[in-house]
């Protein structure tokens, strides 16, 4: 979709639907603010939305009806952030991270 096949992902390692969900629930997680969803769990989700032959997408949904999603290269693990604001027809690039940073985390 968008990234190279250069990058820095594990040797030997290539991503799955499982650890790419994982990765990516690891880091929202982490950085953004749950305690919105603390008494109503279903205000904030991140789910795996769809998959192609190169990358898996996972999407996280804020209470706000913010959405990110997460393009996630199943070779490297680099993964590209967009950010969607739907209410004010608003979609920015927010960023990359590598997923296996996540990974290890837990």
């Amino acid at each position: 979709m968008f990234f190279s096949s250069c990058g820095s992902g594990r040797p030997g390692k290539r991503v799955t639907a499982e650890s790419a969900f994982k990765g990516i629930s690891n880091y929202c997680h982490e950085a953004y603010d749950w305690s919105a969803a603390k008494e109503n769990p279903s205000i904030m989700a991140v789910e795996m939305v769809a998959e192609s032959d190169s990358t898996y997408e996972v999407m996280f949904r804020s209470y706000t009806g913010a959405t990110v999603h997460f393009y996630v290269d199943k070779e490297t693990g680099n993964t590209k952030m967009v950010e969607e604001v739907p209410i004010l027809n608003i979609e920015n690039e927010a960023g990359t991270i590598n997923l296996f940073d996540y990974l290890e985390k837990n």
